[in-house]
């Protein structure tokens, strides 16, 4: 079973930003992709009109 779950890294753990359904000590294979906003950000309006979530949004498609 695969599951796409957001987290963030706080105090040396990956803390899920949703709930997920694990049991306790329960071991998963995490795929770690960092997330491209911060670079959508800095460089949205360089190609044109596209705003950084239009970008952020084709960026997630293309991965589909």
């Amino acid at each position: 079973m695969a599951v796409k779950v957001k987290a963030r890294f706080e105090g040396g753990v990956l803390r899920p930003l949703e709930e997920v359904d694990l049991r306790e000590g329960e071991e998963v294979e995490l795929i770690i992709r960092r997330s491209a906003r911060r670079v959508l950000d800095k460089y949205a309006g360089i190609l044109g009109e596209a705003s950084a979530e239009e970008l952020d949004r084709l960026a997630e498609e293309a991965q589909a």
